[in-house]
């Protein structure tokens, strides 16, 4: 691509002191080096050459004007030139790569603003009841899964994250006794979203949990008519197990990162947010980018499990990394910590009953005196905090927390983070706005789960859920972006752009009409709105000279597709830094 390089003339100041002649005498001199100066650098810039060149397309670039150029230049990993194919063709070289876009649209590279992407490296390590359509189903999976893999007695079986009460016919989750009959001889923990998980008996006995075992602060662990355990744990009584699980080692981690970022990047994404990490899935984040394997940009948000205010100081004293520390592969993005459930898990925490249990309000998955303390402690320590709030009760607490945080010391500016704010209200999004808060939330959660939404919530809340029209008109593109909590949703950022705009579920049905966007919009949403997440507005986002060579080709024109075909759209190719990192055709050969 070609690149330009912006020439700079010195600035001389006057000296006061010398005479009027002498003054004239010199501005002369110096106009003439200034001159010479000026036409040495536009021979400079006749003879730059860029690394590689993309003509003949269509490139939306999202900058402020939304612009439409037909080609782009880029060296040392940035965009250089932008503009038409005859301007950019001044920047081919004997050494540029010239690559004839014959038409194909290009985009900004994705930045998908709140994921799990190091879940996404297991697929090879864990049993995919994704997959699974019914009970049976995912026990097939899971037996299938250890005798394939040959897992011998006795060791630790897990599966891929997945949502039962959505996915399966028989909308549950299973019993340890289900479990049991696939996973005799090898514990066995099945992860659902994050906020719920189901064990067999050989892993609650190895996790010590019997008749007697007392519910942790902030989960529950759900029992039988005689007090034992049925095998489902929520939130935090899913550590008893969780803690029990050989960790992988750290060679195995970055291999995991380099698998999961390999995925993200056929997805069309060069950014991310991984929203929930130990400081040693951090210390492998920056391994990889040390090593020169890092593909995806990422934002890593450490996660704190402290249950009590002087835990979460102790964390923060002992502290390896800093907030909003790294490079431009790695940067710290703030602390999360979960108040709530999910609308899905009938545990959001909800100022009213759920529609189908008059008794339900959802749950707190926190001390909240304790979270209170914990905000404020962590603002005077210098990190700002992501909480995981979906109901709108919790994100009441969530912004309590914030506001008192900010009479101590101002949050403003500091962007402190409403994680997911699914059942905001349009009070709770206004007084967000008046704190400097951002709101991350995923329209995703509506493609395959707004049916489940709509049954224990019921039609106000299903229309209402994720409120994009009144997240983006009330915080702009710097105050929410959008993301898919992969692998608790699918992570296809055309199914997200697409129900961005039509608000539509795979069957077709209409959740909330007046909270669509226009396909600009979305596509802000995911290009310049997440990298004001981690401070990097001004290095990615658009298709501009001197920010990030990250960008995507597509197989079909976003702008004019019919509103049904933004879904099926796929990346051709993901250039991250200038390299190409994802090619269909090569993969297909």
């Amino acid at each position: 691509m070609t690149s330009t390089i912006a020439s700079r003339n010195p600035r001389n100041p006057r000296n006061p002191r010398q005479p009027a002649t002498g003054r004239r005498l010199l501005f002369k001199a110096l106009a003439a080096v200034s001159a010479a100066v000026t036409l040495a650098s536009c021979a400079n810039i006749a003879t730059t050459t860029a690394d590689a060149v993309y003509l003949g397309g269509k490139v939306i670039t999202v900058d402020q004007r939304f612009s439409i150029a037909q080609a782009i230049a880029v060296k040392d990993g940035k965009f250089v030139a932008v503009g038409t194919s005859e301007e950019i063709r001044k920047y081919v070289g004997s050494g540029t790569r010239v690559v004839d876009l014959q038409g194909k649209t290009v985009i900004p590279g994705l930045m998908d603003s709140h994921s799990h992407m190091i879940g996404a490296g297991t697929a090879e390590t864990t049993a995919q009841v994704i997959k699974a359509k019914t009970v049976a189903d995912a026990q097939a999976i899971i037996a299938d899964f250890i005798k394939s893999k040959k897992i011998p007695a006795g060791e630790w079986v897990q599966t891929s994250r997945w949502h039962p009460p959505s996915q399966l016919r028989e909308q549950r989750y299973l019993t340890r006794q289900e479990l049991d009959a696939v996973s005799p001889n090898n514990p066995l923990f099945v992860e659902t979203v994050g906020h719920f998980a189901m064990a067999n008996t050989k892993a609650l006995q190895l996790a010590g949990i019997s008749r007697t075992t007392q519910d942790p602060v902030g989960g529950k662990i759900f029992r039988d008519a005689n007090g034992d355990a049925t095998g489902v744990l929520e939130e935090t009584a899913m550590d008893l197990v969780s803690n029990k699980i050989p960790k992988p080692s750290f060679d195995q981690l970055v291999t995991q990162l380099t698998a999961a970022q390999r995925i993200y990047n056929e997805s069309g994404i060069t950014s991310t947010v991984d929203a929930a990490l130990t400081e040693e899935q951090i210390a492998a984040y920056f391994a990889l980018a040390e090593r020169g394997r890092s593909t995806v940009r990422t934002g890593v948000k450490w996660i704190s499990r402290a249950a009590t205010a002087a835990e979460f100081e102790q964390m923060l004293k002992r502290a390896k990394y800093k907030d909003n520390s790294g490079n431009d592969w790695v940067r710290l993005a703030g602390i999360k910590i979960v108040a709530d459930g999910g609308m899905t898990l009938k545990s959001a925490r909800v100022r009213e009953a759920y529609a189908d249990d008059a008794h339900n309000h959802g749950t707190l998955a926190l001390d909240p005196e304790a979270y209170k303390q914990s905000v404020v402690l962590a603002n005077r320590y210098g990190w700002r905090v992501g909480t995981h709030a979906v109901g709108d009760a919790a994100v009441d607490l969530v912004l309590d927390a914030y506001a008192a945080a900010d009479k101590q010391k101002s949050i403003m500016g500091g962007r402190f983070i409403v994680i997911h704010g699914s059942l905001m209200t349009k009070d709770q999004i206004v007084r967000a706005k008046q704190l400097g808060v951002r709101v991350d939330a995923q329209n995703i959660f509506m493609w395959d789960k707004a049916a489940t939404v709509e049954r224990y919530m019921g039609p106000v809340l299903a229309n209402r859920a994720v409120p994009s029209r009144w997240l983006l008109d009330t915080l702009g593109v710097e105050g929410t972006a959008a993301g898919t909590d992969n692998p608790v949703n699918i992570l296809n950022p055309f199914v997200g752009l697409y129900v961005m705009v039509t608000r539509k579920d795979p069957n077709g049905k209409v959740y909330g009409a007046d909270q669509a966007l226009t396909r600009e919009e979305a596509l802000r949403l995911y290009t310049n709105a997440g990298p004001y997440y981690t401070f990097e507005e001004k290095k990615k986002g658009s298709i501009e000279a001197g920010k990030f060579a990250d960008m995507v080709v597509l197989s079909a024109d976003y702008l004019s597709v019919p509103d049904a075909q933004i879904k099926d759209i796929k990346p051709l190719q993901t250039i991250v830094d200038g390299k190409v990192v994802y090619d269909a055709a090569a993969r297909s050969l």
